[in-house]
């Protein structure tokens, strides 16, 4: 139930981005919850091996290095998927900025949700 849960609230968020950023565009709800879910296994997939294989940058930039992590992450999940958009790299690395501001919100309310249980 928490699985689903957040997966509609991450593209409820989705929808949240599109709308206060110009630079991200999605056609529907439903475009955002597929957008969502690849975002997601991408994150789950992908970004384990790209934060290992850049390690070493990531250490020099103290961190930072990660934001692009994720704005790559966002950017080429808007590349495979049809019904979303990202403009550019700079919007993308907008957006993911946001997204993730989204994220640390929905699970925050998820874990105290299921915790009162």
């Amino acid at each position: 139930m928490k699985l689903i849960l957040k997966w509609l609230l991450s593209a409820a968020a989705l929808l949240a981005v599109a709308y206060l950023y110009d630079g991200v565009a999605l056609q529907s709800f439903r475009s955002a919850l597929i957008a969502a879910l690849v975002i997601g296994l991408f994150n789950m997939v992908l970004r384990p091996v790209l934060v290992l294989l850049t390690l070493p940058v990531t250490i020099v930039t103290l961190g930072l290095f990660l934001f692009v992590i994720n704005a790559l992450m966002f950017w080429s999940a808007a590349g495979v998927l049809s019904g979303f958009y990202v403009r550019d790299f700079g919007a993308a690395l907008l957006g993911s900025l946001i997204y993730s501001g989204f994220g640390i919100v929905i699970d925050s309310a998820l874990e105290r949700l299921f915790l009162q249980q």
